[in-house]
């Protein structure tokens, strides 16, 4: 079976007052077909970014909403993001605007 690459578009970053790591959440649309929201980011100790994705709790167990089932796939979401969320963040320190809540 031969996989295209992904693509990753419309990333959206909706920052939070930080806690624990958490920097805030991301939306965005995968392959032209799916949007895919509500996945937060969370800053690690080397300064890269871990996605985490959304999960709900049903009878005590939590279960997965949606997630990438390839390493590679969820590698090209991680680079995707984390470009986006450090191109905004730089922005953001560099500029005396206010932080919005949405980019």
């Amino acid at each position: 079976m031969t996989y295209n690459q992904t693509t990753i578009s419309e990333i959206q970053f909706y920052p939070v007052k930080p806690k624990d790591g958490l920097l805030g959440f991301v939306s965005f649309v995968l392959d032209d077909k799916f949007w895919m929201g509500s996945v937060a980011v969370f800053s690690r100790p080397d300064g890269r970014y871990r996605l985490v994705y959304p999960t709900r709790k049903v009878g005590g167990q939590n279960i997965n909403i949606f997630h990438p089932i390839t390493q590679e796939a969820g590698q090209e979401v991680e680079t995707a993001v984390s470009e986006k969320v450090a191109e905004l963040l730089s922005e953001n320190y560099e500029s005396d605007e206010p932080t919005q809540t949405a980019w």
